[in-house]
């Protein structure tokens, strides 16, 4: 949540020229940009790295304050918190959002997947896509992560077509799947509630034919098909 509040380098496709893309896109690699800025230069740190496709729409009917009051009122009710009583504040309060997550080294392997997802996005393929930069305090087994969004994670369809776009465009790590009302609401690993922080899982399969992801809804354990 930090890195949000902190300043975007962003490629918005609605309002700069396709031109212009491969030359910001060599310029801001994500192994490239540090993520803490350059203090001799005065550039301040860097949050995340964002292309904006042609069908980006900034989410508006999003109700955070009430989404935080209903959620305080839950956890003082005594009610179990469980994926659905967290998907019912997400309803009530249209916090629907959701992203793909995939974390990669740093290196090649990031700067080559965040340019085919990144291309997707300037195609009209994916509304929105976010890489965070280099982070050196992280040490030698910093990752970057790189998140693919969509508007409604109750919508299985959606994010299932969203997972087969990724992997249109050659992706073939893990990817996990997080409603952004988890992040909102501080669940991560490890949470007291011993809930997953993540939803669904995709394992890309080689020995599919044809070759598709391997999905599992991580709520209920079974196979996505």
């Amino acid at each position: 949540m930090a890195a949000d509040m902190e300043r975007w380098i962003v490629f918005d496709s609605r309002k700069t020229p396709r031109s212009e893309f491969d030359s910001w896109l060599e310029s801001n690699a994500p192994s490239q940009v540090q993520r803490f800025g350059d203090e001799e230069s005065g550039v301040g740190p860097v949050g995340w790295i964002a292309v904006r496709g042609l069908n980006y729409c900034p989410a508006t009917g999003d109700d955070l304050d009430g989404l935080q009051e209903s959620w305080e009122q839950l956890l003082s009710s005594g009610r179990p918190v469980t994926f659905q009583t967290v998907k019912e504040l997400a309803l009530n309060h249209g916090v629907l959002t959701g992203k793909w997550l995939m974390h990669l080294d740093f290196g090649f392997k990031v700067d080559h997947a965040w340019e085919c997802l990144a291309r997707a996005a300037l195609d009209g393929k994916i509304d929105t896509a976010k890489v965070s930069p280099r982070d050196p305090k992280s040490g030698g087994d910093g990752k970057h992560v790189i998140c693919v969004y969509n508007n409604n994670f109750t919508d299985e369809r959606e994010v299932m077509q969203l997972d087969n776009v990724i992997r249109a465009t050659g992706i073939k790590c893990s990817l996990s799947y997080k409603p952004d009302v988890y992040t909102y609401l501080g669940i991560y690993r490890n949470n007291r509630w011993k809930m997953c922080p993540t939803i669904y899982e995709s394992k890309f399969d080689l020995e599919r034919v044809p070759r598709r992801s391997h999905i599992v809804n991580k709520v209920t354990n079974l196979e996505v098909t």
